[in-house]
């Protein structure tokens, strides 16, 4: 059984924070000697000197010292507490997990996140990064409770966030840059295409040309831009997530005569 309490603590803190029992009494409410006997209370029970008087100072023992860092934790994992007792009865959640097609621009995913962590500091946020029909799965399973998704979903609110192109590229030297005119569909054939899987378990979805005689398939959209870029093929990426790569010439557009771009509407679901 404990034998203190987290009152006492929070008026051992306050003397600290206020430098005397005089001045603790006014801010948070109690009287001096409610003050003085709870500390005393608290050095009688643990068998040691928590605060020592300096002139008209009240300041802290080297006992204090290490005690105080304690009870800050304490009185801050109980306030914690009680603020998530409070957040459960007004009905908001404590945990969210979002599924976030790899094609969906960060940055910006990003900022909406810190703004949601600080108007909710107690939320705990999970990721799950999915590809193409991915995050739809993860929504119908119920493992997920907000989707950003590249297709419309068949149930809940969905809405149109943004459009995303998705450019032909490849290495600066790779050969379909040589070829001297705009590339058609045929010319792509014979070189060798990098692809993403279908992140979904149960309904894989094929989404673009996959017409090249031979083809990487990777999981993941970072793996994807690093086998183009150090030239082993080429591929449809996102731009937002190749724009760095665009501007430093580590990575070039396909010379098209055909549309080599894709349009994917990003799409939330609640």
């Amino acid at each position: 059984m404990l034998r203190t309490t987290l009152e006492q603590w929070r008026m051992f803190k306050a003397v600290v924070d206020h430098g005397s029992f005089n001045q603790a009494a006014v801010i948070i409410h109690k009287s001096q000697s409610t003050i003085h006997h709870a500390v005393h209370k608290l050095e009688e029970v643990l068998g040691v000197s928590l605060l020592t008087t300096k002139g008209r100072k009240t300041a802290l023992t080297e006992a204090g010292e290490l005690m105080l860092r304690r009870a800050n934790y304490l009185l801050e994992e109980a306030a914690k507490l009680e603020a998530i007792a409070g957040t459960l009865g007004s009905g908001i959640e404590t945990k969210i997990n979002i599924a976030v097609d790899a094609a969906f621009p960060h940055e910006e995913l990003y900022k909406v996140l810190e703004t949601v962590s600080t108007q909710y500091p107690l939320l705990r946020i999970e990721l799950i990064e999915t590809t193409l029909s991915g995050t739809n799965e993860l929504i119908a399973q119920g493992l997920a409770e907000i989707g950003l998704s590249t297709f419309p979903m068949t149930n809940g609110l969905n809405e149109e966030i943004c459009q995303i192109n998705f450019i032909a590229v490849a290495y600066p030297e790779h050969t379909l840059h040589t070829t001297g005119h705009k590339l058609k569909y045929e010319d792509l054939k014979s070189h060798r295409q990098i692809v993403i899987r279908d992140s979904a378990m149960n309904t894989n979805t094929d989404s673009g040309w996959l017409g090249a005689e031979q083809r990487w398939t990777v999981s993941h959209l970072r793996t994807s831009i690093d086998l183009v870029s150090k030239g082993f093929g080429f591929a449809w990426l996102p731009e937002p997530s190749i724009r760095p790569l665009l501007e430093e010439g580590l990575l070039r557009p396909l010379n098209s005569r055909a549309r080599f771009k894709a349009y994917r509407s990003i799409l939330f679901k609640l």
